[in-house]
């Protein structure tokens, strides 16, 4: 049987995810989004830039699937001595019938004794993000051992292409991790990668949001009304509540705080958080977060003006690039509402729209400005330093901004699987007019208009960005009206 790095990746976060890689009906896999796909094709030019440094690259040949014949043909190639060679196969003996492979992108040959000759080979593997995630320096140390394994020495280090640098694994530090994820996940065997049944379902967005997978997962859980569809309930923190027997949402909200907290190691507000939630799902209806019979909010915090702004951003992360500013102004006097999008319509123009931005804003100088999470401020901060202020004090700019996010998740447990923009305003009643829009086919949009010039995908990015803030408004305007019997 074989052990794979890609089966390590996975199972590092999720054990699920490797057994219906190998046993799921393939049927039951979301459709590739806009995004990922998107992904995928910044990946490829990702590497294809990253193996430019290391040409000629020679490839070993072998017949597909037939790994043996793979790692027969790499092997004769490092005997070689070639110079640098592209997905070449590593295989060793694991315990009992598994035997490991790892499929490096690069192995590149440096000076030094091996079992080869004066010469030994190190890893490189290619990856898109940024940063040096625990996964991916773990599979790094994979291929570093299994390559020890082939060569008779350990390399010096394992390198990771990252996109913005070139990153040095500390084996030192990574093989002791590696080989207690090996011994965790070869001892799991019978539960991940050979029985007939799957692990327990468990959705965690962060981790679940680009899987094939999660709709199939996410049908299963909702269909057990399993506790990780609640907001609080994290993977850490789930094995603990079922050994205490808290295994249901019901159970979780009739659970006494104070023995929750000791248990799970937190402080009793957090577990008092987790029932609040419980207690919401559970009996289908929004709950005030006291704290000793105090609501947390008071009029000042969600305040409610002649002119209010509703702000929400549209960025390209990869283009480090924000191109879009979208404001609503609401004026509570004449009941009007008007939608202003400050874009960015090329890259160049992302300076033009900041300035447009910051105009606006001025020109309404005792408004709050209402957003949903940390984001805006940061960004308006940001763009700020590297832009300017075009005159407007930013401190002061800053203080106007209201988290209507933070705002709600310190008043109110809600029945709802998430506190994302989306979750909240659709409980709430409001539907975007784009069933598909989102954040990350926001981007893909802008990517379409900019290769195209077709203006409707521009004007699609546009009614998406205004339902954010339309989103945000039903939001405020939601919390307000809850507020208002606890401030009388």
């Amino acid at each position: 049987m074989w052990f794979t790095d890609h089966m390590l990746f996975h199972y590092q976060r999720c054990r699920r995810r490797v057994y219906l890689d190998s046993y799921g009906d393939t049927t039951l896999k979301d459709p590739p989004s806009d995004y990922f796909v998107k992904l995928r094709e910044d990946s490829a030019e990702h590497r294809t830039a990253m193996l430019a440094q290391f040409k000629p690259l020679q490839r070993p040949v072998f017949e597909r699937n037939n790994w043996e014949a793979g790692a027969n043909a790499t092997y004769q190639m490092m005997a070689d001595g070639v110079e640098t060679i592209y997905r070449g196969v590593l295989t060793a003996q694991g315990p009992g019938d598994v035997r490991y492979r790892s499929e490096p992108d690069v192995l590149v040959k440096r000076a030094g004794e091996s079992w080869l000759g004066d010469w030994y080979y190190v890893p490189y593997n290619v990856k898109l993000g940024k940063k040096p995630k625990p996964e991916y320096q773990l599979v790094a140390a994979f291929a570093a051992y299994v390559l020890a394994e082939v060569q008779g020495v350990w390399p010096e280090t394992a390198w990771l292409l990252l996109k913005e640098k070139q990153y040095a694994v500390t084996l030192g530090r990574y093989v002791p991790k590696l080989q207690d994820a090996l011994d965790d996940c070869l001892e799991a065997q019978s539960g991940v990668l050979t029985a007939a049944n799957p692990p327990e379902v468990f959705i965690s967005r962060s981790r679940c949001d680009m899987c094939p997978w999660l709709g199939h997962c996410y049908q299963e859980a909702k269909a057990q009304n399993h506790l990780s569809l609640l907001p609080g309930v994290t993977k850490k923190r789930y094995p603990t509540l079922v050994e205490m027997g808290i295994t249901t949402v019901e159970a979780l909200a009739s659970a006494q705080p104070s023995h929750l907290a000791y248990s799970l190691d937190v402080e009793q507000m957090v577990t008092e958080k987790m029932i609040f939630q419980a207690q919401a799902n559970w009996t289908e209806k929004a709950i005030a977060r006291l704290h000793k019979s105090r609501f947390p909010l008071t009029p000042s915090d969600v305040p409610t003006t002649d002119i209010e702004l509703y702000f929400d951003i549209e960025a390209a992360p990869d283009k480090d690039l924000i191109y879009l500013h979208g404001v609503l102004v609401v004026n509570n006097r004449t009941q009007e509402e008007t939608f202003h999008a400050l874009v960015a319509e090329a890259p160049e123009h992302e300076e033009t729209a900041w300035f447009e931005f910051l105009a606006l804003v001025d020109s309404y100088p005792n408004a709050p400005i209402y957003h949903f999470c940390p984001y805006e401020a940061q960004t308006v901060s940001r763009l700020s330093e590297l832009y300017g202020d075009g005159g407007v004090n930013i401190d002061h700019l800053l203080n106007r901004f209201v988290d209507i996010h933070k705002r709600v998740v310190e008043a109110v447990a809600l029945p709802v699987e998430s506190y994302a923009l989306k979750h909240l305003a659709r409980w709430m009643g409001f539907e975007w007019r784009d069933e598909d829009a989102n954040g990350a086919q926001s981007i893909c949009w802008y990517d379409d208009w900019l290769t195209t010039g077709d203006r409707t995908y521009l004007d699609t990015i546009l009614r998406y960005n205004e339902d954010d803030c339309q989103a945000t408004y039903r939001v405020k305007d939601w919390l307000v009206k809850f507020a208002q019997p606890f401030w009388q």
